[in-house]
């Protein structure tokens, strides 16, 4: 956000949802509490910046929180989003980008279901397989009545229940 602000900027009025995951993308593990308390507020600033309203929610980079990030986000009512579809992590040693390909396809189809947040990274400059892979896992899922819908959505479907 901060290199892109016009990017941003237009993500927001486009009508899409931010969430925070940290400023600068370092595991959460041992941390002291001032380290969290900046990394957090630095991108909700930026966020706030870039024009969105909405509540912010809280990814914690590699999954990972231990100690000072949840007692922070306890205590200023930020909700904490994992991820339970991680095709990428779990990936084998393949040949081929269409294996690659296939592969991410298959994993993410395979193990999503109702409420699944899914994981990819298909804007990294090596990740042509995950770019890829992004249209075949929506027209797959969508053909079996998945519905796509924002964090805030998701969250609002699981206090209903």
């Amino acid at each position: 956000i901060e290199q892109n602000p016009d990017e941003a900027k237009y993500i927001v009025e486009n009508g899409n949802e931010l969430g925070n995951h940290s400023y600068s993308h370092q595991r959460f593990l041992l941390k002291l509490p001032s380290f969290v308390e900046s990394e957090i507020e630095k991108t909700n600033d930026l966020i706030r910046n870039a024009g969105y309203k909405g509540e912010i929610t809280f990814r914690p980079p590699f999954g990972k929180k231990l100690f000072a990030l949840p007692w922070y986000l306890s205590q200023h009512g930020i909700k904490t989003i994992m991820v339970d579809v991680e095709a990428e992590t779990y990936m084998p040693q393949l040949e081929s980008d269409s294996e690659k390909t296939q592969f991410l396809v298959d994993y993410t189809v395979g193990r999503t279901q109702p409420g699944s947040i899914i994981l990819l990274h298909p804007f990294c400059e090596a990740c042509s397989s995950s770019r890829q892979a992004v249209r075949q896992i929506i027209d797959l899922l969508q053909s079996k009545e998945y519905k796509f819908v924002t964090v805030t959505e998701l969250l609002s479907y699981e206090t209903k229940d």
